[in-house]
């Protein structure tokens, strides 16, 4: 992807996000907690994701949470019940069995004292130490930061927007342009 479609998507998602009236913005930084209803950060962006909500088949189960999740899984090469790679079509925010083997499969792979196909501190934390901050010159799409996902196969963007609330691109190339807020209590990706 180029740097001017890169830019071009994230100008047309803060336009998107203004006339949708998605983003609320906070003086504030976010604390994050499932109350809030979003995967959210205040601070460094790298301890972000150890405090949030457990997802799993029975939790936040159906969310744009998941999502985020399995772009996580997709990027890391998790294997499927099948034994291939996670691939794009799993992308769907439904944690269901096969989300569920490959978090466990990662979670095997990864220095994690809990192997249980749910995603908890622990597994967040770790997914968190795999961001990075991608570019100085466009730190404020959704007046916040532009974050970089760097996965053992492939990688991809994300926003913390202004009041701490993740975006990121649905689907996982980020060539489609539809932005999705994580939240745990709706499912707008597919």
């Amino acid at each position: 992807m180029t740097f001017r479609s890169i830019r071009s998507r994230l100008a047309t998602a803060v336009v998107t996000a203004a006339v949708a009236g998605a983003l609320a913005i906070s003086a504030s930084p976010a604390s994050a907690n499932t109350s809030d209803g979003y995967i959210s950060g205040g601070g460094d962006f790298t301890n972000d994701w150890g405090d949030e909500g457990t997802l799993s088949q029975s939790s936040y189960a159906k969310s744009n949470a998941t999502c985020l999740w399995q772009q996580i899984l997709w990027a890391e090469g998790a294997k499927e019940q099948d034994g291939t790679a996670y691939d794009a079509s799993d992308i769907d925010g439904d944690f269901g069995p096969n989300t569920d083997h490959a978090t466990q499969n990662l979670q095997d792979r990864w220095p994690l004292q809990y192997v249980d196909g749910k995603v908890g501190n622990e597994t967040w934390a770790y997914a968190d130490s795999k961001l990075s901050f991608y570019d100085y010159a466009y730190e404020y799409a959704f007046g916040g930061k532009i974050l970089h996902y760097s996965g053992a196969v492939r990688s991809f963007y994300l926003v913390r927007a202004e009041n701490g609330r993740y975006v990121f691109w649905e689907g996982s190339t980020n060539d489609n342009g539809n932005y999705r807020f994580a939240a745990y209590k709706s499912r707008t990706c597919s």
